[in-house]
């Protein structure tokens, strides 16, 4: 029997891989898990860059030899090495998909996340210095990652939008897509090169969702564990209402590639749950699952790909959604609004501690001459 994880790419979805490492690339096992088990594509955050980092000996001698330089230089020059390398190893696919799978996304300093001019800057010159057609710069679907959003896909930079949790701002990175989209239009200049996909992060949202159900008794019991899924199944109802909207056709008519949802945060949080519950809820066409090591390992071994998403299963979600809205407990709009602050004060502590980490290795390298 094939690979489940293959037979997802049958039914147009494309795996990715949430994680990277140095030993990942340099060992081969990236090279054999693109070949073998149908990976399509990466994504890093700084957490898993802090993990990585913090975690190995693998970066020791570059850290040893910028030494002179200042922690966020160094972090950025190991990242931009990882990226690189992972770029190249995943080119040939990038070449023949033509979709935006191939690529590795990096992403801007959290710190960044309320400062759109920060953002703009920094996501160029990440783009600049990673030179490659095949990285995506990561921005945070906040309101001040908008207009960022708009002007970098104006400026032909792919873009990951992250830490995306609600619907309502779900349309706003639609629009801000198409507005930089449309603008390179107005310039003469081309978008059939330009990828992005809209990482909306799903299982953080049943954390919260879960606990208000639980303070409803019996009458949020029905619904435990199907609001993250519920939302997501919205989103992807309104990814498909924009693609039959006129605008989006006189994009397609330029050659516009569709920003395809990404689901995010996709492991199982809740033991009482199957390991493999939000990538089997999820599968559609013109979508990419952004999955941890554990999980991609736990659905290649038991994972029963089929498409899940449908009109059907939109409509379901949506009432869904609606008989959650009645029970009258924490509504998802403030929810989703915590996620989205609590998602960026996360990345910044675990950028600050990486940045700490590389800090005390300088300093030890130097103690020990």
């Amino acid at each position: 029997m094939s690979n489940p994880l293959v037979q997802l790419t049958v039914l147009g979805q494309s795996p990715w891989y949430d994680f990277i490492t140095r030993d990942l690339i340099r060992s081969g096992e990236l090279a054999r898990l693109v070949r073998e088990e149908g990976l399509r594509g990466m994504t890093s955050n700084p957490t898993i860059f802090e993990k990585a980092i913090s975690g190995s000996s693998d970066y020791d001698d570059e850290i040893k030899a910028l030494a002179g330089k200042k922690p966020a230089e160094i972090v950025e020059a190991l990242m931009i090495a990882d990226v690189q390398a992972a770029c190249d190893v995943f080119r040939p696919v990038y070449d023949a998909a033509r979709n935006g799978d191939g690529t590795t996304s990096i992403e801007v300093a959290p710190t960044l996340a309320h400062d759109t001019a920060g953002t703009i800057a920094e996501a160029e010159r990440l783009w600049e210095r990673v030179a490659r057609p095949n990285v995506m710069i990561k921005v945070p679907a906040t309101a001040a990652g908008l207009p960022a959003i708009t002007h970098l896909t104006a400026r032909g930079i792919n873009v990951n939008i992250t830490l995306l949790f609600s619907v309502a701002r779900y349309r706003e990175v639609i629009d801000a897509f198409s507005d930089g989209l449309m603008a390179r239009i107005a310039k003469g200049l081309p978008i059939d090169g330009i990828h992005s996909v809209a990482s909306f992060f799903v299982s953080r949202v049943d954390g919260k969702t879960d606990k208000a159900l639980e303070g409803a008794g019996k009458k949020g019991k029905p619904l435990l564990h199907k609001i993250a899924i519920a939302n997501a199944l919205d989103a992807y109802g309104v990814f498909e209402e924009s693609l039959e909207t006129d605008r989006w056709k006189t994009l397609a008519k330029h050659g516009a590639h569709v920003q395809r949802p990404l689901w995010a945060s996709t492991s199982t949080k809740d033991p009482s749950l199957p390991d493999t519950y939000y990538i089997e809820a999820l599968i559609a066409a013109e979508t990419v699952n952004t999955i941890p090591p554990a999980t991609w390992t736990a659905y290649a071994d038991h994972g029963k790909p089929e498409v899940r998403i449908t009109a059907e299963t939109i409509e379901a979600a949506r009432a869904d959604l609606a008989a959650y809205a009645k029970l009258n407990v924490s509504s998802l709009d403030t929810i989703t609004r915590e996620l989205e602050d609590e998602g960026v004060e996360k990345f910044a502590e675990s950028w600050s501690e990486l940045l700490g980490a590389v800090a005390k290795q300088v300093e030890k390298q130097a103690a020990n001459g």
